[in-house]
């Protein structure tokens, strides 16, 4: 079969290998779709995986073509998206059933071998079954789709309240897109790109909305920062954010989320931190000073049941309340997803979601 092997830090390519065979418990899945995450590039060209070589990928679906010993046969021939967390199935949080969490993992595409491959092996109990009407590119959007859930469902809006999401990479516009379901309708959004703002618009918000955080590098540091603080309080009536989303994880937009949080507000830190995260004393403040409730986001809940973040997202798009796929903008065949590793790494071209259609 067709992979991509990430042989060592940088170094990945197309090969051909030996499909895999299933171990117990396990299904083999032919890969129909699977989607580049914004955390593969980093994996790929800077920071090299667990273990190499690797086959990445982690957001993909496809079609159960084989089972392993002691699976059902009921497996056989469906349709599947994958949670690629392994959970231990030891630990207390494991007995919890809060497997997201899981003390001692395996994970698909970055501690064992992925989806960016025509067939991959997968744990029976990681498989959910997909309606007829949810596409393979859907299902393959169902892994970030659920860590946008998890993200809203750690800080529980109400209705009323003023949400900011700031980074409007494909969490974060998921995760406009997943309030909005939601019925949530004063939301804000930071971005830094053209098209994420045209994006934004495309989901029924006013270009009001969103501020352009271009804005807030131009002249002196102090000055953009009150271009941002003038624009969120003016269409706050002065409160702040009652919950910000920082789904870039930078100091400044870390600090930017504590700042310009409301009075008791909630900060819910989605994006995976870029370096070490300081926070000046007069920002820290903030959080004594208004209370405010600081918490942090980690993958999403599977416990195959209807309640876990999963089965959420997978009922509503079934249902053609939520689309991901008017997020795809790139779509490649496996002979051509090699480029879609290249777009993102160098931002060579605007881009949300990149998905390889196999």
């Amino acid at each position: 079969m067709k992979v991509y092997v990430l042989q060592s830090t940088g170094n990945i390519k197309m090969k051909n290998v030996p499909e895999p065979a299933p171990k117990e418990g396990e299904v083999i899945v032919r890969v129909r779709a699977s989607g580049i995450c914004g955390s593969d590039i980093p994996r790929i060209f800077e920071n090299g995986a667990h273990k190499m070589p690797l086959i990445p990928g982690h957001e993909f679906s496809g079609e159960v073509v084989e089972l392993g010993k002691n699976v059902s046969e009921r497996f056989l021939g469906k349709r599947v998206g994958v949670f690629p967390l392994i959970p231990c199935g030891e630990c207390v949080a494991c007995k919890e059933r809060k497997y997201e969490v899981c003390r001692n993992y395996s994970y698909l595409g970055s501690r064992r071998d992925g989806g960016f491959a025509e067939y991959a092996a997968v744990p029976a109990a990681n498989l959910v079954q997909l309606p007829e009407t949810i596409s393979f590119e859907a299902a393959a959007m169902l892994e970030p789709m659920a860590v946008a859930v998890h993200a809203m469902r750690r800080v529980l809006p109400c209705r009323r309240d003023r949400i900011v999401v700031c980074g409007l990479g494909t969490i974060g516009l998921l995760l406009v897109m997943i309030l909005k379901e939601a019925g949530f309708k004063n939301i804000f959004a930071i971005g830094n790109k053209n098209f994420q703002k045209t994006a934004f618009s495309k989901m029924g918000f006013s270009e009001a909305s969103f501020f352009d955080s271009r804005k807030s590098r131009e002249g002196a540091p102090d000055e953009g920062k009150e271009r941002l603080r003038y624009w969120l309080m003016e269409r706050t009536d002065g409160l702040g954010a009652d919950v910000f989303f920082e789904c870039v994880g930078r100091n400044e937009t870390i600090s930017d989320a504590i700042d310009l949080a409301a009075v008791s507000g909630k900060v819910c830190l989605v994006g995976n931190p870029f370096s070490d995260i300081g926070i000046p004393r007069d920002i820290y403040w903030k959080i004594l000073r208004n209370q405010l409730t600081v918490t942090g986001t980690w993958n999403s809940s599977f416990a195959g049941a209807p309640e876990d973040d999963w089965h959420y997202v997978t009922e509503r798009i079934a249902a053609g309340r939520l689309v991901p796929e008017e997020l795809i903008t790139h779509r490649y065949s496996m002979e051509g997803l090699g480029k879609g590793f290249r777009i993102m790494r160098d931002k060579g071209e605007d881009y949300i979601k990149i998905m390889g259609v196999f």
